[in-house]
């Protein structure tokens, strides 16, 4: 098998393993959805929404971009790779308990709408379960071990939460939510950790090398800050929300967005194999590989999420009455972020690459965009507010900000890696037109059935819409490469690719 080839077939096994933990955090999440919505309503979600938010994004600082950069360091490391992998974990760790004591100093943070109650002034003593499961499961992917990952965010940690959710409600409607989050979050950190353990070993001999671990951070530093640009382009929607609206208007675009982001989960499924392809091909100095293996994600992502917007926006007022009657006012929000994720898409893979070629330049290019997107979220909000619109209107606002950010980001990012690798990285293809037209024209159909038949949305709507999209995408658009994604990789193969990526040569 030549080298490009094994290449696509290490990121299509390495897909096809988190797609499968996409359908599994799909099974798990709607239930928590379903919960939360139905038992603790609009404000309790809205209040909920914000906390996790602050608590993620000092979690994610906290790694300090090692999420993505282990990979890099593992790969031009020559020291043991299991005191590499312990000095990222006592970095992040140190990280973590900073954040933490900011938030113990600074409560409000998490609750820029209402005061602190209860259990949630101990919410930041979870910050540190956050990053360590993150950093464990990004050395675990160095070695192309994408199976930890499924199970701790895909089946430990939604699981949890919703168990959590509806059996703590009895004991506390008001705190409950938060509790299990916490839970939650101790359960993917004890299932990352174990086979972390597992594969790298106790760190025997190992002593933290603090020149070695502030020159990683500082080095990562352009990697933390994508991350957290990144992270924030998709929440500082829900945080301007929360300064502009009461909670309860928190609560129902949060529950939009938390179908929405669904999607957003098919791109970081590639990432854990993605990062360690891309390194390798760069450290050989083959960048027309780099340019064919984002191309080709974002082909797959990108045709992917179609198919979960065209289910979640044409359908929407049934979507969102799943969740609870209260929630149908989200239902603009929800179509505008779906196909915000799609326009992203392109723009997300990009990243992929431009943090290893152009990490600096990439950042201000993010940084751009997240300040666009938050002036235009308050113009388009005082706008409407101005001219007397309803709230659910001006929440809307917010997730067409986010789409149009997202959108001018994509082509910026696309032009720029281009330009650096010298050849073409957009994953587009004009069947996903087509696609997407027939897909809309059989679902509409389905919306214009009598109310006694609205169950038929759902029930046959939604398989109709996924199989008209994918069957003309697959006649179509589909080459053979593409359908390596559909395809087992032999074991001989897959035993020499996970050697090649444990080994880095």
């Amino acid at each position: 098998m030549a080298e490009s080839q094994q290449d696509i077939a290490a990121l299509a096994k390495g897909g096809r393993t988190n797609i499968l933990g996409f359908v599994l955090r799909l099974a798990a999440r709607l239930p928590f959805l379903f919960i939360a919505g139905r038992l603790y309503g609009p404000e309790i979600v809205g209040r909920f929404a914000l906390a996790v938010l602050v608590v993620e994004f000092v979690a994610m600082i906290a790694t300090l971009g090692l999420k993505r950069g282990l990979a890099q360091a593992l790969t031009s490391t020559d020291r043991p790779h299991v005191h590499v992998v312990w000095d990222a974990m006592a970095v992040a760790f140190g990280a973590s308990v900073l954040g933490s004591a900011v938030l113990f100093a600074f409560p409000q943070a998490m609750y820029p709408n209402s005061q602190v109650i209860g259990f949630e002034r101990l919410l930041p003593c979870i910050v540190f379960a956050i990053a360590w499961s993150d950093v464990s499961l990004a050395a675990l992917a160095y070695r192309m071990n994408v199976k930890a990952s499924v199970t701790a965010r895909a089946v430990v940690e939604p699981w949890t939460i919703s168990i959590a959710a509806w059996a703590l409600y009895y004991v506390s409607s008001r705190d409950g939510l938060i509790l299990a989050y916490v839970l939650s979050m101790l359960a993917a950190l004890t299932a990352s950790l174990v086979p972390f353990v597992k594969s790298y070993g106790l760190p025997y001999g190992w002593s933290p090398h603090i020149a070695s671990m502030f020159a990683l951070a500082r080095r990562n530093a352009p990697l933390a800050g994508a991350d957290a640009i990144e992270w924030g382009t998709r929440n500082v929607d829900r945080f301007i929300l929360g300064i502009m609206f009461a909670p309860s208007i928190v609560g129902i675009y949060y529950m939009a967005q938390q179908v929405a982001s669904l999607p957003q989960k098919l791109k970081t499924s590639f990432d854990p194999v993605l990062g360690p392809v891309i390194t390798q091909s760069l450290k050989e100095g083959d960048r027309a590989a780099v340019a064919k293996q984002v191309r080709q994600v974002g082909f797959w992502i990108m045709a992917a999420q179609g198919c979960l917007a065209l289910m979640g926006s044409i359908p929407g007022e049934a979507v969102m009455g799943i969740v609870g009657p209260q929630f149908v006012a989200g239902t603009a929000a929800l179509a505008f972020l779906l196909i915000a994720e799609v326009l992203a898409s392109t723009g997300a893979v990009c990243e992929s690459a431009l943090v290893y070629v152009a990490r600096h330049r990439n950042l201000m290019i993010s940084i751009g965009v997240l300040l666009f997107q938050i002036v235009l979220s308050f113009v388009l909000i005082l706008a409407m507010r101005g001219l007397g619109w309803p709230i659910n209107y001006q929440a809307a606002g917010v997730a067409v900000a986010l789409m149009v950010a997202v959108l001018a980001g994509s082509v910026v990012k696309a032009n720029f890696l281009s330009h650096l690798l010298k050849a073409p990285v957009a994953g587009w293809r004009w069947p996903l037109v087509w696609a997407a037209l027939a897909a809309i024209v059989v679902g509409w159909m389905f919306t214009t059935l009598p109310k006694r038949f609205e169950w038929a949305e759902l029930v046959i709507g939604e398989p109709m819409i996924a199989l008209t999209y994918l069957f003309i995408l697959w006649k179509w658009a589909f080459g053979p490469e593409d359908r390596a994604l559909f395809r087992k990789v032999p074991r001989a193969e897959a035993i020499d690719l996970k050697e090649t990526a444990a080994t880095g040569h």
